[in-house]
């Protein structure tokens, strides 16, 4: 807890003298780039990811980067899309997963979380993750590969959800929304874009900005 408060200190004394300016306009309102949907986990920080400022960045970060199904939960998932694409006229949602995730590994091995009962019925939500791995990728038994598919699998089932709520849905529909899909490889600093015309994921600086996604299931491996 110290290290918290002394972070404070040295951001009052540095950052924030630094950046002042910035700050005062803060208080103005917020006119953020994106809405940044990506997972809880501690090693993700996305304003660092993208180099951006205070402000630029709408950012909700759930276990697993999970987007429920409009309508089968009203919390804070569905208020923060809806409010983002209505109120902040947001133009591009992203969601990024990322390697290592422990909720895409506790999907998969549904007895990890036995003891954890609020976190095995959030991943109910991911459901179609773990159908679509099992039964569509039964010969991939490396236990990495078969994360990194599942992470990559499960955010382009998220991007589905997403298109149920329906401020995302006409948003889309009258072209003022654009959606992608990321993976975000901690470890190595590269993230992955998916392209719909590849049918895969490939690095970012390969994937148009405008790209946006379709239905679609990733290919054989």
């Amino acid at each position: 807890m110290q290290k918290l408060v002394d972070g404070i200190h040295k951001f009052q004394r540095e950052a924030f003298s630094q950046d002042q300016k910035l700050f005062e306009t803060l208080a103005e309102g917020q006119n953020p780039l994106a809405l940044f949907i990506t997972c809880s986990d501690s090693r993700i920080d996305p304003n660092r990811l993208t180099q951006t400022k205070p402000g630029e960045l709408f950012i909700q970060r759930t276990a697993g980067n999970i987007v429920p199904p409009y309508g089968s939960v009203f919390a804070g998932e569905a208020a923060t899309i809806e409010y983002a694409v209505a109120a902040l006229k947001i133009r591009d949602i992203i969601i990024c997963g990322h390697s290592h995730c422990g909720a895409m590994a506790g999907l998969l091995d549904r007895d990890s979380v036995e003891k954890m009962p609020a976190v095995k019925a959030y991943l109910q939500h991911a459901e179609a993750t773990r159908r679509i791995v099992e039964e569509n990728y039964e010969h991939l038994t490396d236990p990495t590969k078969r994360l990194t598919l599942t992470v990559e699998e499960n955010v382009l089932v998220q991007l589905e959800s997403l298109k149920t709520h329906p401020s995302v849905a006409a948003a889309v529909g009258r072209g003022d929304l654009k959606l992608h899909g990321w993976v975000y490889k901690f470890e190595t600093g590269e993230v992955f874009g998916f392209n719909p015309d590849k049918n895969a994921f490939l690095p970012i600086e390969e994937i148009s900005p405008q790209v946006s996604v379709p239905d679609r299931t990733l290919p054989q491996i």
